[in-house]
């Protein structure tokens, strides 16, 4: 089918990555047009998986809008959707203690990042946007830039609303906070409801139990698969890895947590360090960066596999990444998943329908 002549709704994708938010977006019904991304192996795994989909290889900064509409073969008014995650380094958390690097928009990267995601959304003008980063754009001096957008998306006509939540609420099986900006050109886009709580039966919440980690990979989980080998984990501290129960990290080892024999002093390290799954919890944070001492780890005392991580971030099974495998360990860890895209996106396609597509938005 000629892509002029598909039904569904349509979607300008930035900041594309390997494709989370596109695989969450277009199960909720929308058509992605086109994606953008400034990495290679982004580039090549998001065209092997999304084959009828134009993608563009290039920095935001250098990337026109004009050149994204011709590769989708649409007009500024035929945009539905915008979505994107800017790349999120300066407001993590860690820049709360690295004083030497610049934080918000104060670091360039983040400004030409969001500063490219709002001309797009400037030139574009779809019917709505959806743009995700970490919890930390909204706390502190990087308030700034979340202002900044709030503040550039209402002059631009939108309804804007935005909320932290926490993925494990949606159903995924891993506690990862991340803030979630919505906008819509005509009406607020209502915020979707968690359908899981770590608390069963908690207020405004359907009785469904976080997901754990140990439902979504009991079928990985094989003493035979145990030691694969280039999975080894804790570097020189193995062994205290082996010695830590399920769900704890090492600070097990301190004298605060009654510990015999003290390895570390109290919180000395970042807490992900020699950090252990539970099987009967979600997983904590998938990172971006694959580590032999860095959790979490699997609680059979090694790494975790790509797809097992795949599992923790709602990614098919039959997903194809590309490059090597620290690289497809950091596209997956630097997605959204696609679980959680897809609760928000379902929102966005009911407030769309709601305002009838064929009727121009002025």
């Amino acid at each position: 089918m000629p892509l002029n002549k598909d039904p569904r709704p349509t979607c300008i994708s930035l900041f594309s990555g390997c494709g989370g938010m596109d695989l969450g977006v277009e199960s909720a019904g929308f058509r992605v047009a086109v994606a953008t991304d400034a990495d290679a192996a982004c580039a090549q795994t998001y065209q092997t998986n999304f084959p009828g989909v134009p993608f563009v290889l290039g920095r935001i900064g250098e990337v026109t809008t004009a050149e994204l509409l011709k590769a989708a073969g649409l007009r500024a008014n035929q945009v539905d959707l915008l979505v994107g995650g800017p790349p999120c380094p300066a407001f993590s958390k860690s820049r709360f203690y690295r004083t030497d690097k610049p934080r918000a928009l104060e670091d360039p990267v983040a400004a030409e990042t969001v500063g490219g995601y709002l001309r797009v959304l400037k030139e574009v003008r779809p019917k709505a946007f959806l743009l995700e980063n970490v919890k930390g754009l909204a706390y502190g001096i990087h308030r700034q830039a979340l202002d900044h957008i709030l503040t550039t998306a209402e002059e631009l006509g939108y309804d804007v609303s935005w909320q932290v939540v926490n993925a494990a609420d949606f159903g995924v099986p891993q506690i990862r906070e991340r803030c979630l900006v919505m906008g819509s050109r005509r009406g607020e886009i209502e915020m979707p409801q968690p359908t899981h709580a770590k608390v069963v039966g908690a207020e405004g919440v359907k009785p469904h139990p976080w997901v754990s980690a140990g439902e979504v990979l009991h079928d990985l989980d094989t003493e035979k698969n145990a030691s694969d080998e280039g999975h080894f984990a804790g570097g020189q501290h193995h062994e205290l890895l082996r010695g830590i129960p399920p769900g704890e990290n090492y600070l097990y080892y301190t004298a605060e947590r009654g510990h015999p024999e003290p390895k570390f002093k109290w919180r000395s390290r970042y807490w992900s360090f020699l950090l252990k799954l539970s099987p009967n919890l979600p997983s904590w944070t998938i990172q971006a960066r694959r580590s032999n001492n860095m959790g979490p780890f699997h609680w059979r005392n090694r790494i975790l596999r790509i797809d097992e991580i795949k599992r923790l971030q709602t990614f098919p099974d039959n997903f194809d990444l590309k490059g090597t495998i620290e690289k497809q360990w950091r596209q997956v860890g630097n997605a959204v998943p696609p679980m959680l895209a897809r609760r928000f996106a379902d929102n966005i396609f009911n407030h769309i329908a709601g305002m009838g597509r064929s009727r121009s938005v002025a």
